[in-house]
């Protein structure tokens, strides 16, 4: 029986990793035979859980039930769950905080030892760093994503940087996350192009406008795609920089939501960004700590300039 009962929860931990599995594959990985795979689906929908015949190879799914099946983990995934819900409960997505705790909870009072303590490290050694982006609302990326997965027109009232409020009717695509920033990659038709929305400065209307067929893409790297165009949005200053660095050195030290950089013969790279303050675009050249060039706007040239005599002074002369 004990035998049996461990096959039943390996075989319920195997349906869980995938969306199919072929019986054969199933009774090799359980060392069974086909007749005890088949034997061992009936008792697990016995107990419950929705394990459908899948058509074609013979095989098996599981399927949606009205109660949510435990949820068998490896050490890896225990431990990736609770480094995940450790970091949802301290913000990024608002509404979400103290269901995550809960959650953590429920985790934590079940893993092993050997697994909590490297939770625990991990927490301990880490030092959050908050601020800097405003945390969305979950039922806003939630509807947000439904609309893409089911491609239904979405419609917002989207504040610019300005400040202006402009009501929008557009084809939702793909979410992009940026550290704590979500962005919405869609087709507006009425601008006849692809645009990318922060999230946090959109307000969803009801209902949702009419479906529409899925267009191509504005490119295959969306994450490529998101960043240049915020990079390149209309700012008030927008900068081109060459940085004596390698293309992979720079982009470590460079948040994707604050420049595009494209890697140039020779060795260095070309750094493009946009900002409304040249002092925000004067701090994030610095921080990378790599010779670099300014090739426009002409204005941050003489700004770092003044920067320059200043620290100098500051410093001793």
């Amino acid at each position: 029986m004990l035998e049996t009962s461990a096959r039943l929860l390996k075989l319920l931990s195997l349906l869980q990793t995938r969306r199919d599995w072929p019986g054969a594959e199933l009774a090799g990985r359980l060392g069974v035979s086909a007749r005890t795979v088949r034997r061992d689906v009936e008792r697990l929908r016995e107990l419950g859980y929705q394990v459908h015949a899948s058509a074609g190879v013979p095989g098996y799914r599981l399927g949606a039930g009205s109660d949510l099946p435990p949820l068998l983990l490896d050490d890896e995934e225990a431990v990736a769950v609770a480094v995940g819900l450790r970091t949802a409960a301290q913000g990024g997505v608002a509404g979400i905080e103290e269901t995550s705790v809960r959650a953590l909870a429920k985790l934590e009072r079940v893993l092993p030892s050997r697994l909590r303590h490297r939770v625990n490290a991990l927490q301990s050694m880490t030092v959050p760093l908050t601020g800097g982006a405003p945390a969305v609302e979950a039922g806003t990326l939630s509807a947000i994503a439904a609309a893409c997965r089911d491609h239904e027109g979405l419609r917002f009232d989207y504040r610019a940087g300005d400040g202006t409020v402009t009501e929008r009717l557009v084809e939702p695509h793909r979410l992009v996350v940026s550290g704590r920033r979500w962005y919405l990659v869609a087709f507006d038709p009425g601008r006849d192009d692809w645009r990318v929305f922060r999230v946090d400065r959109l307000r969803l209307r009801t209902p949702n406008g009419p479906r529409f067929t899925p267009r191509e893409p504005p490119a295959d790297d969306l994450a490529a795609y998101t960043s240049h165009r915020i990079s390149s949005a209309p700012y008030r200053y927008r900068c081109q920089v060459i940085v004596h660095a390698p293309a992979e050195a720079v982009v470590a030290r460079m948040p994707p939501s604050v420049a595009a950089v494209e890697p140039l013969d020779g060795g260095g790279c070309l750094l493009t960004s946009g900002s409304n303050s040249l002092d925000e675009l004067a701090f994030w050249l610095v921080s990378l700590g790599m010779a670099f060039e300014v090739r426009e706007p002409p204005e941050l040239a003489a700004h770092l300039r003044v920067l320059a005599r200043r620290l100098a002074d500051a410093a001793g002369g």
